[in-house]
């Protein structure tokens, strides 16, 4: 390639500065991590001091690490439509995870409850207008790579505004072939050699993605597998961690009655610790594609959970201490998640931001860090954190949830409302709620309801005006419920 050794003169130089100050700056890139069923204490950058994750620990080094942030729901295909629409899930009526079955529907039910589960949509509608299609809409290029969990064939990422899709169907893990090792049995996903790891697949996908478009805008959204059910990681790492849990010490005992359950204390499970590592590998190589195509000063990164860790049941693999629960939980381990973004321009590397925000915050977010028009029709219940990020003053709006399902790991149909420090649980059972101040009692041990009268009463009249506003899908009592047969709550081995 040859250069021109000549001098520009300086009227060429100052219409070139001109030229540049008038043209608009090329919009950001936008990549999306989502995990399944990580919990709030599964990384470094958090507190745990068995997993290593130092890719994912540098990104909230160099970015905003939220430590009160919530998914919409305790299970994870609500919590993802959430994501993608910038509604509560109630307004979908996806309200719980999808089963391509059916079994968790009421006229399938066969579990000894109280109530009927309630009924609700297993997929999510095609008339919404998704975040990737507004992404698409404004000229970018639009990828997805791992779960998708929210439809049957027809409602697929493809069908939701997505131009490539690497491994998106309606199943909720890594069911067909050899689960989390190639061959995969997937759809939607070629096969790689005998044994590659599924995590690292979907990295090197996106890693292709990124350098293919990078010179115009995307959105990559890799929605991993990692670290749902089943536990599965790699002989090398399996070894690694279970020789670090030998070493590792825990004063206490290792499971806490929760209700119908038991829910693990201690981070040592070798298996699922490889699993977290190899998550943290697949986002490190992800980052050095940013890094290597010259992207990552243009690139808003994110990084997220759709639930809460797996602490009661399959398993129960890992503990989210000192918050209370788990995934299928309304309580603190069920729904409070690690949450980073990293904005070029925006973000002071480092910073820790304390504000409440839910998972529907993230639509209208992006589309203002990215300069695109606000949708607010769409987004109707998301609120923008840029003022957060900025480190600006913010006070989010009171946060909801409802979950009218059974979970497969000992919850139960119930509701919930954030305000302030304040939470408000509502069972839907026997009508009785918990209250507690998160700030004084992160772990929810001491139920204020009965000190607090009037606090409680407000707290439960605006989760009931809410539920109203939203037209809530609400469990019916269960015809067939017998007291005096063991719970369906109890893990299957004990009914």
């Amino acid at each position: 390639m040859r250069y021109s050794s000549a001098v520009p003169s300086a009227r060429l130089v100052v219409l070139a500065c001109l030229a540049a100050a008038l043209s608009p700056a090329a919009p950001p890139n936008v990549v999306f991590f989502l995990a399944d069923d990580l919990g709030w204490r599964d990384l470094g950058c958090y507190g745990s001091q068995f997993y290593e994750t130092p890719n994912i620990d540098g990104l909230a080094r160099s970015g905003a690490r939220f430590t009160q942030a919530y998914a919409a729901c305790p299970v994870c295909s609500p919590t993802r439509a959430s994501i993608m629409t910038g509604k509560y899930p109630v307004r979908l009526r996806v309200t719980d995870y999808i089963s391509p079955s059916g079994g968790n529907q009421p006229e399938q039910w066969n579990r000894n409850t109280i109530l009927l589960p309630s009924s609700y949509s297993d997929r999510m509608p095609l008339e919404e207008v998704t975040m990737a299609e507004a992404f698409r809409e404004s000229g970018y290029a639009t990828f997805f790579a791992g779960k998708w969990h929210m439809g049957p064939e027809g409602y697929w990422p493809e069908d939701q505004g997505f131009d490539q899709n690497e491994g998106g169907w309606e199943h909720g893990g890594p069911w067909g072939g050899d689960n989390y090792f190639s061959p995969y049995g997937n759809p939607n996903l070629d096969d790689g050699p005998e044994r590659e790891y599924l995590p690292l697949r979907l990295a090197r996908e996106t890693r292709r993605f990124i350098s293919a478009q990078r010179d115009s805008p995307f959105f990559a959204y890799l929605s991993f597998y990692s670290v749902h059910t089943p536990l599965m990681t790699t002989q090398e790492l399996e070894d690694k961690y279970a020789a670090k849990a030998a070493k590792f010490s825990f004063a206490g005992p290792r499971f806490l009655e929760e209700g119908f359950r038991e829910a693990r204390q201690v981070q040592d499970h070798a298996v699922y610790g490889g699993m977290v590592e190899a998550l943290d590998t697949a986002v490190g190589m992800v980052l050095d594609a940013l890094e290597e195509n010259g992207l990552a000063s243009k690139t808003i990164v994110v990084f997220m959970s759709d639930n809460g860790g797996l602490s009661t049941s399959e398993g129960s693999p890992t503990a989210n201490l000192p918050l209370r629960g788990g995934k299928g939980w309304m309580y603190e381990g069920g729904i409070r998640e690690p949450m980073l973004i990293r904005a070029p321009g925006v973000t002071e590397p480092g910073v820790t931001i304390d504000a409440p925000v839910t998972s529907v915050d993230f639509y209208p977010t992006l589309l203002e860090l990215a300069g695109l028009r606000k949708r607010p029709d769409q987004h109707v219940d998301g609120t923008s954190l840029v003022p957060a990020l900025r480190g600006e003053p913010f006070n989010r709006a009171p946060l909801y949830w409802h979950y009218p399902h059974y979970g497969n790991q000992g919850g139960a149909p119930s509701g919930a409302l954030r305000a302030g420090d304040w939470k408000l649980i509502k069972w839907y059972e026997d009508s009785s709620i918990e209250v507690y101040n998160l700030a004084n009692d992160p772990g929810e041990r001491y139920n204020l309801a009965g000190l607090l009268p009037e606090r409680s009463k407000s707290l439960q009249e605006r989760l009931e005006a809410w539920l109203g506003d939203v037209d809530a899908n609400m469990p019916a009592k269960n015809p067939k419920y017998d007291p005096d047969e063991p719970s369906g709550r109890y893990p299957p081995d004990r009914r």
